[in-house]
């Protein structure tokens, strides 16, 4: 096998060259002349995390249930109180075990958005199975909500070699698991522009590094809960500083206990208290980008 430092440029442009960020998408202002976009989103995995591991014992499975029973009532109940709406990613198997969860995201006018079958290891799988898996949650969460998804973030935001090529051929419109920008942008392949919007997120604007906790592992959560107001109302302010996008991943099963909902409810009042802020789904700030792009193409 040829060593990473034996390639030659041909071979080490091409691996970075497969997915590549193209133009910048942002317009010169937001609807309603808002200054800045706000895209909540909660990734809902539940049980599918420890079941994807093949772990079926009832300890992990709690936790995972927690975010369905206890956190995703609370969490609709407080984007209700500031009519904010939001995306949420529910991975198939999750939506089948809790049906009810979504139909109550489609009811509050929320996104639901394809986040895998299991949360599956979409790097491991051959084309074939990633293709089948993918196709099947977009069908599942079509049935469920009532609206065929338009999006998808990929489980833990892997990324494989045919991701992108899957994505083209089930006709989604936006991915939201790259990291090449603070605001969105057009996906390109090997240089070709897919028209497929980019909705980056990172790992700053995410509950669960800062929160997990895994027992027979080093994992623990050694931020407190009140730090990440400060750090997501920094990002926040500097996005509506420079009119941009705040984008913020979180975790029914992570965000949704006591003393850390209290810092997502202290962050969205923050956010409200700004009269220019346009709260978006994922699929509004892909379809606002979208036009951008047909606006170069046309004559």
């Amino acid at each position: 096998m040829t060593e990473p430092w034996q390639w030659d440029e041909p071979t080490w442009r091409g691996h970075v060259e497969r997915v590549r960020a193209g133009r910048r998408l942002v317009p010169a202002s937001w609807p309603g002349g808002a200054r800045v976009a706000v895209a909540l989103s909660f990734d809902s995995d539940h049980e599918t995390i420890p079941l994807r591991d093949g772990e079926t014992r009832p300890g992990k499975l709690a936790q995972g249930e927690y975010g369905a029973r206890v956190a995703a009532p609370k969490i609709l109940a407080l984007l209700a109180e500031h009519g904010a709406r939001a995306s949420f990613f529910m991975p198939a198997v999750s939506a089948l075990l809790h049906p009810g969860e979504v139909e109550a995201y489609a009811a509050g006018g929320h996104e639901v958005a394809v986040h895998g079958w299991i949360h599956e290891r979409n790097m491991l799988l051959e084309r074939g199975a990633e293709l089948d898996l993918t196709g099947r949650a977009v069908e599942t969460l079509e049935k469920l909500s009532g609206t065929r998804p338009v999006g998808i973030r990929t489980p833990s935001w892997d990324f494989s070699d045919n991701t992108l090529s899957i994505i083209e051929q089930l006709g989604l419109r936006y991915d939201s698991s790259l990291m090449a920008d603070d605001e969105p942008y057009e996906l390109l392949a090997e240089g070709r522009r897919t028209g497929i919007v980019e909705i980056p997120v990172e790992w700053i604007r995410d509950d669960a590094p800062y929160l997990m906790m895994e027992r027979y592992g080093a994992l623990r959560p050694y931020t407190p809960p009140r730090a990440l107001f400060e750090i997501w109302r920094d990002e926040f302010d500097a996005a509506r500083a420079e009119g941009g996008l705040f984008q913020l991943t979180l975790h029914p099963h992570v965000i949704g206990h006591r003393s850390r909902l209290v810092v997502l409810r202290d962050l969205i009042a923050h956010i409200a208290g700004h009269g220019d802020v346009w709260f978006a789904t994922h699929a509004e700030i892909a379809a606002l980008a979208a036009d951008l792009l047909d606006q170069e193409n046309r004559p």
